[in-house]
């Protein structure tokens, strides 16, 4: 067997195979054989059509088939003996037989040659969080929320309240739109912006009032319109008083007192908080590497992270895009984030190469352990056979790798923190 191996591209390559006829008619004979078996031509019986037959009506066909078997067990071969790093699968590209060699041409892509530059000098800000009493008592709140009760109040309307009331759209000269009347419409004044004007307009007023709403076109050509607003309802938000029975219900009794529960409450918050700067310090570690990195990126690579961000934008909608969403345009947006992505793949997996890291069973092990502290009701045990077994191995592989690798940078690194109080959300 001879190996020709050419550089189209720093993430391309063409590998060329000549196999002598002792390498390949074992393979032609093989196919032959099995065709034989199967073949119906008119004047022979079924599995007596001679070879010469077969080959005058199948040859392209069984020389096509050796060809892409072959290709496939040495591609495998050569990878290994060459340290190839294929990020594509390998394509029949062209092929050639006579009676002597068959020749074949592969194509290919490949992770490129490069170094990660050094990065002991980098410097990153952590954003440190502090849960206060203050934060968890808004989160209670927020909780509470869920089981208040909304009822009538006779005074005029406040910026959290939900009006009732009945519409009717006019024209610009004042005449009723036909088929634009909406009965007991609600307005959630809490989540409409202050120069709303149908905001503007309703802060305030009480039930039996009347506004007119006067809407501006938005672009030349179009035309102004007036509302018609009776006003029916104003309904304030009650929440509930927070005590033991309350706790109950809502927990669903898993915690019994307001202690516990704010106890709760507030180890959330830090944890997700604390996933939180965790996750904004490797962006702003991706992105710093793939600024100061600009590899080469495998296009096969680009696209299956692309795929990858679409069907997880398809899951977030429902199971696909909205009406009207073109998706070669949807595409087109990503491709930036894929490549990012696909790059900082590539930069983490030097950084492991480099760095001789490596995921052994204790690594599962241990990871599996402290997976089973955070949750009683896991047991170590059943989580490592979980863990090893062939459907789970590689992704708990890639997931404790992707930790050493982020460990390994974070020790090399300068990171300062950074105290931030907790971003806040209207109540």
């Amino acid at each position: 067997m001879q190996k020709n191996i050419t550089n189209v591209s720093d993430t391309e390559q063409k590998l060329e195979i000549i196999l002598s006829a002792e390498e390949f008619t074992p393979e032609i004979d093989n196919e032959i054989d099995k065709a034989r078996k199967s073949i119906e031509i008119k004047g022979f019986r079924k599995g007596h059509v001679p070879v010469a037959m077969i080959k005058k009506v199948m040859g392209p066909a069984i020389e096509a088939s050796v060809a892409e078997k072959l290709a496939s067990k040495y591609f495998v071969e050569i990878s290994e003996t060459e340290n190839i790093k294929p990020a594509s699968r390998a394509e029949l590209q062209d092929y050639s037989c006579d009676k002597d060699k068959l020749a074949i041409t592969l194509s290919y892509q490949i992770h490129p040659e490069f170094e990660v530059k050094d990065y002991s000098n980098y410097s990153f800000v952590q954003d440190i969080y502090t849960v206060s009493d203050e934060d968890v008592e808004r989160e209670i709140n927020l909780i509470l929320k869920g089981h208040g009760t909304l009822v009538p109040v006779e005074g005029p309307s406040e910026a959290k309240d939900t009006i009732i009331a009945d519409l009717e759209k006019l024209d610009a000269s004042g005449n009723v739109l036909e088929d634009q009347k909406t009965e007991n419409y609600h307005f959630n004044l809490e989540y409409l912006p202050d120069d709303n004007p149908f905001y503007t307009a309703l802060l305030g007023k009480k039930a039996s009032d009347t506004v007119s709403v006067d809407i501006k076109p938005e672009k030349e050509g179009d035309e102004a319109y007036r509302y018609e607003v009776v006003i029916k309802e104003v309904k304030r938000l009650e929440l509930p008083e927070l005590n033991d029975e309350l706790v109950k219900e809502i927990t669903q009794q898993k915690f019994e007192s307001t202690g516990d529960f704010r106890e709760d409450v507030r180890g959330q918050l830090e944890e997700h908080f604390s996933n939180k700067s965790e996750q904004d310090l490797l962006e702003s570690i991706s992105t710093k590497f793939i600024e100061e990195n600009p590899v080469p990126t495998p296009s096969a690579m680009v696209d299956s992270f692309e795929n990858m961000l679409l069907e997880n934008a398809k899951r977030q909608m429902g199971g696909n895009l909205p009406p009207g969403m073109d998706e070669s345009e949807f595409r087109v947006s990503i491709r930036p984030n894929a490549e990012k992505h696909a790059r900082w793949m590539l930069i983490s997996q030097k950084i492991a190469e480099q760095s001789k890291l490596e995921v052994t069973d204790d690594d599962i092990k241990a990871y599996a352990e402290k997976e089973a502290q955070k949750n009683p009701e896991l047991k170590a045990d059943d989580l490592v056979n979980t863990y090893m077994s062939t459907e789970f191995r590689d992704y708990i592989t890639d997931t404790i790798l992707k930790e050493k690798i982020y460990s390994i940078i974070k020790s090399s690194v300068t990171i300062n923190g950074e105290n931030k109080p907790l971003p806040q959300h209207d109540d």
